[in-house]
Parts: structure tokens; C-alpha cells; sequence
């Protein structure tokens, strides 16, 4: 009998609600032996695992204490070579901000296959939550998806260089970024108007999902009035106009 070649599963749990799940994201949790679970994976997500497999939770989330990146790739190795069915289960996409470039690296370098099953980004979950596009032919012809938590102490992200870019027509999506909004709204500022409509999407697609909607100027003060944190996606762009036109006819004020 042939033996199965190890076989790593980089799965996308999407945004939080389980009904967001793609099939094939459900197969590959349902022939799990062995999950490992980041921190912003849904929970109603792990009712697809089978009873007897070993969920193994290993924290990853921006500002706060995580599992180091090198024991949770040891650990999907070490499964992987035992004829385990592993499955890395990762908030969103594996490959939109998830480090699933660098875990594919690191599985394939000793051997072992990856196969990777794309899930609803949370950039996308929240604007659509909001019942706003991320394109749209009238007000933006692109998107782009950027972190605010760059990789090292010293590492930034120059802001006003994304500015002049969204102020061409393109929508910027911003994950990570609550720790540094100050920073990152003079940044844009050095580029956008003022009046540039914003939105901050908390626990996008989740029952406890908050939101806030403001214009660029106002974006620091309105998170700190709201009590936003993460996790949250800041959405910068004129594609917002649609939320403000909708509040407007249903008689809601929902722009701070």
C-alpha cells in the first residue's frame, strides 16, 4: 500500500461567520485529524471538526502575546511527517496578511505538500458589511490591501506614498492598523483631503460586529470616541459615499 505523501492544508476560515466558509474550506476541517487554530478564527468554524481530532489553539494577533512563528511551523511539520491530516486554520486568507507565504516555504523546503483553500478576506467582509463596493466605475477603479504593522521594530509604511495613489482612484484597505491610526492619518493627510470618507470595521461579518464612519480628519479621534480596537480594517475611499447615501435615505445619520 502506498503511503500518503505528508500533506499540509493552509485553510481560510474567512472573516468569522461560519456561513462564509467556502465547501472545500469545510471539507478539509472535516478530514482534519489535527487543527491548528489562530486567535481570530471563528469559533462556530471548529463545529465542522470531527470529535476526534486535536484542535491545537495557537494565538496570533497583532499587539498582544502570540504563539512564536517557528513552534507552530515545527508543529505542522511534525504532524504532517507523522501521517497526521493537518490543517492550519487561519482568519480570512491564507495568503492576504496571514504568513501563509512563509509557512508554505518552510513545509515545502522539508518535503512536504501544501495545499492552500482561499477564504473572504476580512478587507472585503467589511466593506461589504457596510453594503459600500471596493470598487465602483463612478468613484474608485482599484484596491489596495495594506498592512499598518509593518515587519520590525524599525519598519513603517509611508503613508502619504498610499495617499497619492488613493487619491488616483483606488480604495485602500488597511488591516492592523488601531495601533498607529495617529501616525497613519497624518500620513494620508499629506495626500487626501480632509473630508475623505472613512470607515473602521470592527469584528467584521460577527454578531458583535461595531462600526464607525467618519471623515480622514476626524479618524483618530473618532476611534478613541467609539472605543473601537482590534480587531478592525480601516476603509479609506470615495466608494464610502454609497454607505452615506443609503443612511441618508433611510433617514440615518451615521457619517461622526
Amino acid at each position: 500500500m502506498t503511503r500518503r505523501k505528508p500533506t499540509v492544508h493552509l485553510v481560510g476560515a474567512g472573516p468569522g461567520d461560519p456561513e462564509l466558509l467556502t465547501l472545500k474550506a469545510v471539507r478539509a476541517i472535516r478530514a482534519a485529524t489535527v487543527l491548528l487554530v489562530d486567535d481570530l478564527v471563528g469559533a462556530g468554524v471548529l463545529r465542522y471538526a470531527r470529535k476526534s481530532a486535536r484542535i491545537v489553539h495557537v494565538g496570533k494577533r497583532g499587539g498582544c502575546a502570540s504563539t512564536p512563528q517557528a513552534f507552530i511551523e515545527k508543529l505542522m511539520a511534525a504532524e504532517a511527517l507523522k501521517g497526521e491530516r493537518v490543517v492550519r486554520l487561519k482568519g480570512g486568507d491564507p495568503f492576504v496578511f496571514g504568513r501563509g507565504g512563509e509557512e508554505a516555504e518552510h513545509l515545502r523546503a522539508l518535503g512536504i505538500a501544501v495545499e492552500v483553500v482561499n477564504g473572504i478576506t476580512a478587507g472585503l467582509a467589511a466593506v461589504t458589511s457596510l453594503g459600500a463596493p471596493l470598487t465602483h466605475r463612478e468613484h474608485a477603479h482599484g484596491v489596495m490591501f495594506v498592512t499598518g504593522h509593518a515587519r520590525g521594530e524599525d519598519a513603517t509604511v509611508h503613508w502619504p506614498t498610499l495617499a497619492a495613489a488613493a487619491a488616483q482612484g483606488l480604495t485602500l484597505v488597511i488591516y492592523m492598523g488601531i495601533a498607529k491610526v495617529e501616525s497613519l492619518q497624518r500620513g494620508l493627510l499629506e495626500g487626501l483631503s480632509a473630508d475623505t470618507p472613512v470607515a473602521v470595521v470592527q469584528h467584521a461579518s460577527l454578531p458583535n460586529q461595531r462600526d464607525v464612519q467618519c471623515r480622514l480628519g476626524d479618524l483618530a479621534a473618532a476611534i478613541e470616541r467609539e472605543g473601537i480596537g482590534s480587531p478592525a480594517i480601516i476603509v479609506v475611499g470615495d466608494v464610502l459615499l454609497a454607505v452615506q447615501s443609503l443612511a441618508q435615505r433611510a433617514g440615518v445619520h451615521r457619517v461622526a
